[in-house]
């Protein structure tokens, strides 16, 4: 079960900090990750960690940072610079696959339920 936290209403370049919090399952040994679907678009990508290795779309590159906590079975997702484009429900997710292309699909093991992410003007 994944269950994430720490959405709100933030004002454009500002920062806010999502996290994820996973049970029942070995975490550490699980590639995590983050989407995000605005309204009225398909849900997207943003990022992965995987064995300490970060990859990002190009979107959200140089802005957000995935970090992770094996001691509290815990994914992050540190958003900086936001902008109004980056408003969305905001998923995490867990694969045993680290494949970019995997994460691109969207063919996840596991996800959890979102939190909306509102950036104003």
């Amino acid at each position: 079960q994944l269950q994430a936290f720490g959405g709100g209403l933030v004002q454009a370049g500002g920062s806010l900090r999502l996290s994820c919090a996973a049970s029942g399952r070995t975490f550490s040994s699980y590639a995590m990750g983050w989407f995000r679907q605005a309204p009225g678009k398909e849900r997207e990508f943003v990022g992965r960690i995987s064995g300490g290795i970060t990859y990002y779309v190009d979107s959200v590159k140089g802005r957000f940072t995935i970090s992770r906590d094996n001691a509290k079975n815990t994914v992050y997702l540190q958003m900086n610079s936001l902008k109004l484009e980056d408003t969305a429900v905001y998923y995490c997710a867990q694969s045993q696959y680290y494949s970019t292309d995997r994460w691109y699909r969207g063919d996840m093991d596991y996800w959890g339920k979102g939190t909306l992410v509102t950036v104003s003007s």
